[in-house]
């Protein structure tokens, strides 16, 4: 059997303390990359199956096609009322300024499974370049509210 010892002086150890740790660092900055936040950047809404999935994905229940499709260009520079819908966007990991000066969807679909609401309820989920980069759910009236496309928790 072979042996080797080596003899490390303090500075080594202390150098090698801390390029191990900067290695951990990124370690952790790459996989922190790599969740929710990024998770809608994942999918190619291309298709209106693809779309369907991707709200299913997120807990809503839709009618299988949109009630409306629309395209527009969104602006060079966010001005309102595209300033405070992005800042909606922001709360749930999107950010329209990504997409100025580009042409943006909106698909527009008739949300089946909203607690407490039988009907009345939309979903609009905005794609660009094939990307979902906004989204809503809506309901119009007296009584409405625009949120999030985050499925609203059970409450009790």
């Amino acid at each position: 059997m072979l042996i080797w010892t080596a003899r490390i002086s303090k500075r080594a150890k202390a150098a090698l303390a801390v390029i191990l740790a900067g290695v951990l660092l990124a370690v952790v900055l790459l996989l922190m990359g790599r969740s929710d936040d990024g998770q809608a950047a994942q999918w190619q809404l291309t298709t209106n199956e693809d779309r369907v999935a991707y709200l299913e994905s997120l807990g809503w229940q839709v009618e299988p096609e949109p009630v409306e499709t629309l395209q527009f260009l969104l602006p060079e520079k966010l001005e309102e009322p595209y300033l405070t819908y992005n800042e909606l966007q922001d709360s749930q990991g999107f950010d329209l300024s990504a997409c100025c000066g580009m042409q943006v969807a909106r698909y527009t679909y008739t949300v089946t499974n909203y607690p407490g609401r039988a009907e009345g309820v939309q979903a609009n989920l905005y794609v660009c370049e094939g990307q979902p980069v906004a989204g809503d759910i809506l309901c119009a009236g007296a009584d409405g509210f625009q949120e999030t496309l985050v499925y609203p928790a059970e409450e009790g």
